[in-house]
């Protein structure tokens, strides 16, 4: 599992690193204003789609069912499957993305019910553009979890990049070419959305497990699909609805508002994608495995380290975030239209997306424990909930907090999701924390807030007037910053032995020794 996990999160820090390039990109040349709020809102619904099909919904219903007809039923019968489902995704998508189309004013409205005028026109234009991306990524997450459910994580996780990749070269190019970065960063979604699902249908096709489109039907096994896919649709999809809840809100606050919550949330995103996407895809193909062998203590097991490992890096990636937020944004996106009041007014937001961090990943982890078992309902019952409960908290914050409430918001709801999510598994008799992570997460804790004690301290009395800095100066002090605080919980760890520098160095050199000789 562990080499899994590290395979999925290598590939999908590589995706955030050029996703935030990306985002630095449309800083320097749409700042936060009413362009940058349209163009993120086109952006919003197949972004929406994408994290709930290819690291949510389908991806909890599918690869549980196509692994166990793969090892019960043979390959060619998994396969069959797999184009069945193909087929009736894509047939229905077309449709919706047809009436989408036609009717994207009134989508406009209800998602950014607090757009007029300009940000209105250019959201409804822009999103036309976007829309049919939604196709293509769906199709692409199932031959991705065709490929996971196979065991061949690396090759889906690194179709992914793409997207990135393309939209940093549409932004240039719109900006120095065509003179339009909107419409040409909306376009390169969609054209990375070809590219993406032309990679993981080859890396597919040479393992031979590729699926064929084939005359839709509603057979048996689609049928138990549907039925599983729909209530996830939301139960593992819980965190974006609510981030889509944090937008409709923020569409009522001034021009710039969903601009400033979009990159702190970019911000608060690379943790959370790496560590919760790698988790929650990772770890489902092998509960799975445990539940059909009823193997309860291998499911406990599974569970209490995979919250080992997140934990390990969300505790100090929390405290991290929320000790340096504002000097983070200024240090990554203070150029061009991107002022220093924005990086501010953002930092703020940041510090209570990261707040939330560790139960929005957690939510990720513990939601497998359900789905590996073909329970779907029960997380859609929490999800609509929270959702409601985000709702409430959202309307009560936004206006006395300003652009701060709706991102406090979606985390205290995360915190309730996780809470739930947890004591319903517990009494289920498929997880417990185990004395051995009682401790270490006490410890990981304790040595996450002295690295954030030492670092506020050092950058008080050693760089008062980071802020303030330029350029070059200010990213390399903050740099410094993250570093020494990074030294600072390593040796925390070290001493409250939770890792041995010692045994760290000793299996890298034993690794390296072994790439040698082989």
């Amino acid at each position: 599992m562990l080499r899994n996990f590290l395979t999925v999160g290598s590939w999908t820090m590589l995706s955030r690193v050029l996703g935030l390039i990306r985002d630095q990109l449309l800083a320097i040349f749409l700042g936060a204003g009413p362009l940058q709020d349209a163009y993120l809102t086109a952006l919003r619904l197949p972004n929406m789609f994408r994290r709930l099909f290819g690291e949510g919904a389908f991806n909890a219903a599918f690869v549980p069912m196509f692994t166990a007809k793969y090892e019960k039923e043979g390959q060619a019968a998994a396969l069959q499957f797999a184009g069945q489902a193909l087929s009736a995704l894509v047939a229905w998508l077309v449709v919706l993305t047809v009436l989408a189309e036609i009717f994207m004013p009134s989508i406009i409205h209800v998602i950014a019910w607090g757009y007029t005028g300009f940000r209105f026109t250019e959201a409804v234009a822009l999103t036309r553009i976007t829309f049919p991306y939604m196709v293509l990524i769906c199709a692409a997450a199932l031959v991705s979890g065709v490929l996971n459910g196979r065991g061949k994580f690396g090759a889906a996780s690194a179709a992914y990049v793409t997207f990135n990749i393309i939209g940093i070269v549409a932004i240039l190019a719109g900006a120095y070419l065509w003179h339009n970065t909107a419409v040409s960063s909306a376009w390169g979604v969609t054209i990375s959305g070809f590219v993406q699902l032309g990679a993981l249908y080859w890396a597919a096709h040479r393992l031979g497990i590729a699926p064929h489109l084939v005359r839709p039907s509603f057979s048996k096994d689609i049928k138990a699909l549907l039925r599983r896919m729909g209530p996830g649709l939301v139960g593992s999809g819980v965190t974006q609805l609510n981030l889509t809840i944090d937008g409709i809100i923020a569409s009522q606050l001034p021009a710039g508002a969903p601009s400033l919550l979009y990159f702190a949330d970019r911000i608060n995103q690379l943790p959370l994608g790496v560590l919760g996407s790698a988790a929650g895809t990772a770890l489902l193909p092998l509960l799975t495995k445990h539940i059909a062998n009823n193997d309860r203590e291998s499911v406990h097991t599974s569970l209490n380290r995979a919250i080992d490992y997140t934990l390990l890096l969300t505790l100090p990636a929390m405290m991290g975030l929320i000790s340096l937020a504002p000097y983070i944004m200024a240090a990554l996106f203070r150029f061009g239209h991107f002022t220093t009041e924005d990086a501010i007014l953002s930092g703020q937001s940041l510090q209570a997306y990261a707040l939330g961090l560790p139960a929005f990943i957690l939510i990720k982890v513990l939601s497998p424990g359900f789905f590996a078992s073909g329970d779907t309902a029960t997380p859609v019952r929490i999800g609509f909930f929270t959702l409601g409960l985000n709702l409430v908290l959202n309307l009560l914050l936004y206006r006395p907090l300003a652009h701060i409430g709706p991102p406090l918001a979606s985390t205290l709801a995360a915190f309730v999701n996780v809470g739930i999510l947890a004591i319903i598994l517990h009494r289920r008799g498929m997880f417990s924390l185990d004395p051995k992570l009682r401790n270490r997460s006490l410890c990981i804790l304790g040595a996450s807030l002295l690295m954030a004690l030492w670092i506020v301290a050092a950058r008080k009395f050693l760089m008062p007037n980071l802020l303030m800095w330029h350029g070059l100066e200010r990213f390399i002090g903050v740099m410094s910053l993250i570093s020494f605080g990074g030294l600072v919980y390593v040796i925390a760890l070290d001493r409250l032995k939770i890792i041995k520098i010692r045994d760290v160095k000793a299996a890298l050199q034993r690794r390296i020794a072994r790439k040698r000789s082989g």
